[in-house]
């Protein structure tokens, strides 16, 4: 996946901050993918043919995938499914800081434990049915808790990959304050 430097300009849109832009920029990603799993038989047995890949990004490291050990994956790599969950909740952190960042909210840690799950139709192929994500995270001041836990609404509002999918990603946050050591 690439990133274009030359983004597409189209029409009116609301940025991040809420104001009104003449413009909207379109952002496209490139992947590459390649299958490494013909272990010399191609996909001759559906038991046998390996599910390893390998994802190119311009400039980054590769990223090595499989399928689910669920389905004759190597758990050594990275599954769609892990990547899924991986990207709702780094989207949901990046939007989720950066409106911290422009009201003055000092974070000085965030986790999160997301859960994503997902179900099988009994047909071969299956869904997501929900992903919730479990931020806890750490300000300096206690004074500007509340705005802080009110901000995740926000950050799911403004998270591209959330308001991609066609399934619920619930967030259960939780804020704490960093204590300061006394010496």
């Amino acid at each position: 996946m690439t990133r274009d430097t030359n983004p597409t300009r189209t029409t009116s849109a609301t940025s991040a901050t809420g104001s009104t832009s003449a413009d909207r920029h379109e952002h496209r990603y490139r992947a590459h993918l390649t299958w490494e799993g013909n272990h010399g038989d191609g996909t001759a047995d559906y038991a046998t043919y390996g599910r390893e890949h390998v994802v190119r990004i311009d400039g980054e490291p590769d990223l090595g995938g499989s399928a689910d050990p669920a389905f004759r994956g190597d758990p050594s790599r990275h599954n769609p499914e892990d990547l899924l969950l991986a990207a709702l909740s780094a989207c949901h952190m990046l939007s989720y800081l950066a409106l911290c960042a422009r009201i003055r909210i000092v974070v000085t840690a965030y986790e999160d434990r997301a859960v994503g799950t997902m179900r099988e139709d009994g047909k071969g192929g299956g869904r997501f049915v929900e992903v919730v994500l479990r931020p806890v995270v750490t300000i300096a001041d206690e004074g500007k808790r509340a705005k802080a836990e009110t901000l995740h609404a926000r950050a799911h509002e403004l998270c591209f990959i959330a308001a991609s999918c066609n399934f619920p990603v619930r967030h259960e946050a939780a804020v704490q304050v960093e204590v300061a050591v006394r010496e």
